[in-house]
Protein backbone atom coordinates (compact mmCIF):
# COMPACT_ATOMS: atom_id res chain seq x y z
CA UNK A 1 0.00 0.00 0.00
CA UNK A 2 1.27 3.57 -0.96
CA UNK A 3 0.18 6.22 1.28
CA UNK A 4 1.36 9.99 1.33
CA UNK A 5 1.24 12.23 4.20
CA UNK A 6 0.93 15.44 3.64
CA UNK A 7 0.15 18.84 4.99
CA UNK A 8 0.61 22.87 4.54
CA UNK A 9 4.17 23.02 6.10
CA UNK A 10 4.96 23.29 9.85
CA UNK A 11 1.25 21.65 10.23
CA UNK A 12 2.58 18.71 12.74
CA UNK A 13 2.95 16.18 9.78
CA UNK A 14 6.33 15.58 10.05
CA UNK A 15 6.16 13.77 14.12
CA UNK A 16 3.29 11.78 12.53
CA UNK A 17 4.67 10.23 9.38
CA UNK A 18 8.03 9.77 11.94
CA UNK A 19 5.88 7.72 14.70
CA UNK A 20 3.84 5.75 11.43
CA UNK A 21 7.94 5.02 9.96
CA UNK A 22 8.99 3.14 13.21
CA UNK A 23 6.38 0.64 12.28
CA UNK A 24 8.77 -2.89 11.00
CA UNK A 25 6.37 -2.67 7.64
CA UNK A 26 7.13 0.88 6.71
CA UNK A 27 9.58 1.90 4.40
CA UNK A 28 10.02 5.49 2.87
CA UNK A 29 12.37 7.89 1.18
CA UNK A 30 14.81 8.93 4.32
CA UNK A 31 17.19 11.86 4.87
CA UNK A 32 20.33 10.13 3.57
CA UNK A 33 18.90 9.15 0.33
CA UNK A 34 17.94 12.82 -0.55
CA UNK A 35 21.34 14.26 0.48
CA UNK A 36 23.01 11.38 -0.88
CA UNK A 37 20.65 11.81 -4.08
CA UNK A 38 23.43 11.44 -6.76
CA UNK A 39 23.74 7.88 -5.71
CA UNK A 40 19.85 6.91 -6.47
CA UNK A 41 19.87 5.11 -3.11
CA UNK A 42 16.64 2.97 -2.74
CA UNK A 43 16.99 3.14 1.16
CA UNK A 44 16.94 -1.09 1.51
CA UNK A 45 17.72 -0.47 5.27
CA UNK A 46 15.63 2.92 5.82
CA UNK A 47 13.59 1.14 8.56
CA UNK A 48 16.12 -0.80 10.41
CA UNK A 49 18.03 2.35 10.97
CA UNK A 50 15.26 4.69 11.71
CA UNK A 51 13.86 2.01 14.25
CA UNK A 52 17.66 2.69 15.66
CA UNK A 53 17.91 6.15 15.01
CA UNK A 54 16.91 8.16 18.38
CA UNK A 55 13.38 9.37 18.56
CA UNK A 56 13.21 13.64 17.02
CA UNK A 57 12.75 15.74 19.99
CA UNK A 58 10.01 18.35 18.86
CA UNK A 59 11.41 20.43 21.77
CA UNK A 60 14.76 21.01 20.46
CA UNK A 61 13.95 24.44 17.82
CA UNK A 62 16.73 24.39 15.36
CA UNK A 63 19.19 27.42 15.60
CA UNK A 64 17.39 28.36 18.91
CA UNK A 65 18.25 25.83 21.52
CA UNK A 66 21.66 24.90 22.30
CA UNK A 67 20.54 21.03 22.91
CA UNK A 68 19.85 21.16 18.77
CA UNK A 69 23.55 21.04 18.41
CA UNK A 70 24.13 17.69 20.56
CA UNK A 71 20.83 16.75 18.30
CA UNK A 72 22.59 17.31 14.94
CA UNK A 73 25.54 15.46 16.14
CA UNK A 74 23.49 12.28 16.66
CA UNK A 75 23.47 9.86 13.65
CA UNK A 76 19.65 9.75 12.67
CA UNK A 77 17.82 8.08 9.23
CA UNK A 78 14.15 9.59 9.58
CA UNK A 79 11.65 9.64 6.57
CA UNK A 80 12.45 12.69 4.54
CA UNK A 81 10.50 14.99 1.96
CA UNK A 82 13.22 13.81 -0.38
CA UNK A 83 13.03 17.02 -2.50
CA UNK A 84 16.83 16.84 -3.87
CA UNK A 85 16.32 13.05 -4.70
CA UNK A 86 13.11 13.79 -6.54
CA UNK A 87 14.66 16.87 -8.40
CA UNK A 88 17.22 14.82 -9.99
CA UNK A 89 15.68 11.55 -10.42
CA UNK A 90 11.67 12.61 -11.58
CA UNK A 91 10.98 16.16 -12.38
CA UNK A 92 11.69 19.74 -10.44
CA UNK A 93 7.71 20.22 -10.79
CA UNK A 94 7.37 18.57 -8.09
CA UNK A 95 9.19 20.23 -5.64
CA UNK A 96 8.89 23.68 -7.20
CA UNK A 97 5.35 24.60 -8.47
CA UNK A 98 3.51 28.25 -8.46
CA UNK A 99 -0.14 25.98 -7.98
CA UNK A 100 -1.29 22.62 -7.04
CA UNK A 101 -0.83 19.90 -9.47
CA UNK A 102 -3.47 18.35 -10.99
CA UNK A 103 -4.35 15.09 -12.60
CA UNK A 104 -3.93 16.76 -15.87
CA UNK A 105 -0.29 17.75 -15.10
CA UNK A 106 0.60 14.38 -14.93
CA UNK A 107 1.51 13.53 -18.52
CA UNK A 108 2.58 9.82 -19.56
CA UNK A 109 6.22 10.73 -19.35
CA UNK A 110 5.61 12.16 -15.91
CA UNK A 111 3.76 9.06 -14.80
CA UNK A 112 6.54 6.98 -15.95
CA UNK A 113 9.23 8.54 -14.07
CA UNK A 114 6.84 9.05 -10.62
CA UNK A 115 5.79 4.90 -11.22
CA UNK A 116 9.78 4.06 -11.98
CA UNK A 117 10.63 5.72 -8.31
CA UNK A 118 8.37 4.90 -6.39
CA UNK A 119 7.81 1.22 -7.40
CA UNK A 120 11.37 0.47 -6.99
CA UNK A 121 11.88 2.09 -3.89
CA UNK A 122 8.65 -0.41 -2.64
CA UNK A 123 10.10 -3.41 -4.65
CA UNK A 124 13.84 -3.31 -3.00
CA UNK A 125 12.64 -2.00 0.44
CA UNK A 126 9.90 -5.00 0.90
CA UNK A 127 7.08 -3.13 3.01
CA UNK A 128 3.94 -3.86 3.20
CA UNK A 129 3.12 0.03 3.01
CA UNK A 130 5.37 2.68 1.60
CA UNK A 131 4.58 6.14 2.67
CA UNK A 132 6.16 9.31 1.55
CA UNK A 133 5.56 13.13 2.49
CA UNK A 134 4.74 15.91 1.17
CA UNK A 135 4.22 19.50 2.56
CA UNK A 136 2.54 22.69 0.49
CA UNK A 137 0.84 21.92 -2.25
CA UNK A 138 -1.32 18.70 -2.22
CA UNK A 139 -0.62 17.37 -5.23
CA UNK A 140 -2.92 14.44 -4.98
CA UNK A 141 -4.55 15.18 -8.07
CA UNK A 142 -1.14 14.27 -10.05
CA UNK A 143 -0.37 11.53 -7.06
CA UNK A 144 -3.78 10.05 -7.76
CA UNK A 145 -3.90 9.90 -11.61
CA UNK A 146 -0.14 8.23 -10.52
CA UNK A 147 -1.79 5.85 -8.10
CA UNK A 148 -4.92 5.54 -8.42
CA UNK A 149 -5.38 3.05 -5.55
CA UNK A 150 -2.79 5.11 -3.05
CA UNK A 151 -3.91 7.21 0.33
CA UNK A 152 -3.40 9.98 1.95
CA UNK A 153 -3.54 11.09 5.16
CA UNK A 154 -4.01 14.91 5.34
CA UNK A 155 -2.23 16.77 8.91
CA UNK A 156 -3.97 19.96 9.60
CA UNK A 157 -2.76 22.69 12.10
CA UNK A 158 -4.57 25.61 13.46
CA UNK A 159 -3.89 28.39 10.95
CA UNK A 160 -2.45 30.70 13.30
CA UNK A 161 0.25 28.41 14.96
CA UNK A 162 0.77 27.49 10.99
CA UNK A 163 1.56 31.64 9.86
CA UNK A 164 3.47 32.38 13.23
CA UNK A 165 5.90 28.90 12.64
CA UNK A 166 6.10 30.20 8.46
CA UNK A 167 6.86 33.85 10.06
CA UNK A 168 10.25 32.43 11.51
CA UNK A 169 11.38 30.25 8.64
CA UNK A 170 14.59 31.09 6.68
CA UNK A 171 12.75 29.64 3.99
CA UNK A 172 9.90 31.64 3.99
CA UNK A 173 9.76 34.37 1.50
CA UNK A 174 6.53 36.15 1.98
CA UNK A 175 8.56 39.02 3.16
CA UNK A 176 9.36 39.74 -1.13
CA UNK A 177 5.61 39.86 -1.35
CA UNK A 178 3.35 37.01 -3.14
CA UNK A 179 4.35 38.24 -6.57
CA UNK A 180 8.13 36.52 -4.74
CA UNK A 181 6.93 33.76 -3.00
CA UNK A 182 6.36 30.22 -3.28
CA UNK A 183 2.35 29.81 -3.51
CA UNK A 184 2.02 32.29 -6.56
CA UNK A 185 -0.20 35.58 -6.85
CA UNK A 186 -3.00 35.86 -4.30
CA UNK A 187 -6.54 34.74 -5.70
CA UNK A 188 -8.57 38.48 -6.04
CA UNK A 189 -10.27 38.74 -2.66
CA UNK A 190 -7.57 37.64 -0.44
CA UNK A 191 -4.83 40.19 -2.40
CA UNK A 192 -7.54 42.77 -1.21
CA UNK A 193 -7.35 41.47 2.12
CA UNK A 194 -3.89 41.85 2.12
CA UNK A 195 -4.02 45.51 0.99
CA UNK A 196 -6.60 46.22 3.67
CA UNK A 197 -4.38 44.74 6.52
CA UNK A 198 -1.71 47.70 5.46
CA UNK A 199 0.20 44.66 3.51
CA UNK A 200 1.13 42.98 7.05
CA UNK A 201 3.20 40.15 6.60
CA UNK A 202 1.25 38.19 9.82
CA UNK A 203 -1.79 38.84 7.68
CA UNK A 204 -0.04 37.30 4.43
CA UNK A 205 1.48 34.25 6.41
CA UNK A 206 -2.26 33.60 7.50
CA UNK A 207 -3.53 34.07 3.62
CA UNK A 208 -1.24 31.78 2.46
CA UNK A 209 -2.35 28.98 4.93
CA UNK A 210 -5.66 29.68 3.87
CA UNK A 211 -4.59 29.27 0.16
CA UNK A 212 -3.47 25.98 0.92
CA UNK A 213 -6.72 25.24 2.80
CA UNK A 214 -8.50 25.95 0.14
CA UNK A 215 -6.09 23.73 -2.10
CA UNK A 216 -6.37 20.74 -0.11
CA UNK A 217 -10.63 20.88 0.00
CA UNK A 218 -10.57 21.19 -3.82
CA UNK A 219 -8.12 18.47 -3.79
CA UNK A 220 -10.11 16.24 -1.13
CA UNK A 221 -13.11 16.44 -3.16
CA UNK A 222 -11.81 14.57 -6.49
CA UNK A 223 -10.67 11.76 -4.14
CA UNK A 224 -12.64 8.34 -2.89
CA UNK A 225 -13.69 9.48 0.73
CA UNK A 226 -12.45 5.83 1.50
CA UNK A 227 -8.82 6.77 0.87
CA UNK A 228 -8.10 10.20 2.89
CA UNK A 229 -8.25 10.61 6.42
CA UNK A 230 -7.96 14.22 8.05
CA UNK A 231 -6.31 14.18 10.77
CA UNK A 232 -5.51 18.10 13.48
CA UNK A 233 -2.28 17.76 14.69
CA UNK A 234 -3.61 19.31 17.90
CA UNK A 235 -5.80 16.15 18.11
CA UNK A 236 -2.63 13.57 17.92
CA UNK A 237 -1.43 15.47 20.56
CA UNK A 238 -3.85 15.24 22.79
CA UNK A 239 -4.49 11.71 22.44
CA UNK A 240 -1.65 10.18 20.70
CA UNK A 241 -3.00 6.32 20.97
CA UNK A 242 -6.36 6.75 19.89
CA UNK A 243 -5.12 9.16 16.30
CA UNK A 244 -1.71 6.98 15.64
CA UNK A 245 -4.11 3.83 15.71
CA UNK A 246 -6.37 5.35 13.54
CA UNK A 247 -3.75 6.08 11.07
CA UNK A 248 -1.86 2.72 11.23
CA UNK A 249 -5.36 1.05 10.30
CA UNK A 250 -6.20 3.59 7.24
CA UNK A 251 -2.25 2.63 6.68
CA UNK A 252 -3.12 -1.29 6.24
CA UNK A 253 -0.52 -1.41 9.56
CA UNK A 254 -1.52 -3.17 12.96
CA UNK A 255 -0.39 -2.06 16.69
CA UNK A 256 1.89 -4.81 17.36
CA UNK A 257 3.75 -5.12 20.68
CA UNK A 258 6.62 -4.01 19.08
CA UNK A 259 5.77 -0.55 17.86
CA UNK A 260 4.17 -0.35 21.27
CA UNK A 261 7.94 -0.18 22.42
CA UNK A 262 8.32 2.73 20.24
CA UNK A 263 5.29 4.32 19.79
CA UNK A 264 6.08 4.53 23.76
CA UNK A 265 9.49 6.32 23.65
CA UNK A 266 8.20 8.43 21.44
CA UNK A 267 7.92 12.15 22.58
CA UNK A 268 4.41 14.03 21.97
CA UNK A 269 4.95 17.86 23.54
CA UNK A 270 1.74 20.40 23.02
CA UNK A 271 4.13 23.37 24.68
CA UNK A 272 4.33 25.00 20.64
CA UNK A 273 0.37 24.42 20.43
CA UNK A 274 -0.51 27.92 21.07
CA UNK A 275 2.66 29.24 20.76
CA UNK A 276 1.46 32.11 18.67
CA UNK A 277 -0.18 33.69 21.29
CA UNK A 278 3.71 34.30 22.96
CA UNK A 279 4.99 35.14 19.75
CA UNK A 280 2.77 37.65 18.54
CA UNK A 281 1.18 40.54 20.30
CA UNK A 282 -2.37 41.15 20.31
CA UNK A 283 -2.97 43.63 17.28
CA UNK A 284 -1.32 40.99 15.05
CA UNK A 285 -3.21 38.22 16.62
CA UNK A 286 -6.58 40.24 15.83
CA UNK A 287 -5.71 40.64 12.40
CA UNK A 288 -5.13 36.73 11.71
CA UNK A 289 -8.26 36.13 13.55
CA UNK A 290 -9.76 39.20 11.22
CA UNK A 291 -9.28 36.75 8.06
CA UNK A 292 -8.70 33.23 9.31
CA UNK A 293 -12.16 32.32 11.68
CA UNK A 294 -14.43 31.35 9.23
CA UNK A 295 -12.00 28.58 7.93
CA UNK A 296 -10.37 27.67 11.61
CA UNK A 297 -13.93 26.88 12.68
CA UNK A 298 -14.82 24.93 9.91
CA UNK A 299 -12.18 22.98 11.25
CA UNK A 300 -12.55 23.05 14.92
CA UNK A 301 -10.82 25.58 16.10
CA UNK A 302 -11.80 27.82 18.99
CA UNK A 303 -11.72 31.52 17.55
CA UNK A 304 -11.63 34.65 20.14
CA UNK A 305 -12.86 36.88 17.33
CA UNK A 306 -16.96 37.31 17.14
CA UNK A 307 -18.65 35.46 14.56
CA UNK A 308 -20.51 38.03 11.87
CA UNK A 309 -23.95 38.42 12.36
CA UNK A 310 -26.68 37.00 10.03
CA UNK A 311 -27.61 39.25 7.47
CA UNK A 312 -31.22 40.87 7.88
CA UNK A 313 -33.46 39.62 5.95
Amino acid sequence: MLVFFIGTGRCGSTPVVEVVSRHRDVGFVSNLDDKLSQLNMSGRWNNALHRLSPPRDPRMRPFRDRRKLIELGRFRVAPSEGWSILDRQVAPVISMPFRDLLAEDCTPWLQGRLNGFFERRMAVQGRGTFVHHFTGWPRTGMLHAAFPDARFVEVVRDGRAVANSWLQMGWWQGYRGPNAWHLGPLPPSYAQEWDDSGRSFVTLAGLGWKVLIDAFDSARSLIPPSQWLRVRYEDVIAEPRRHVAEILDFSGLEWTDEFERSFAEYPFVGSRIEGFRRDLDRDNIALLESSLAPTLRTLGYVVDAPEPKSALP
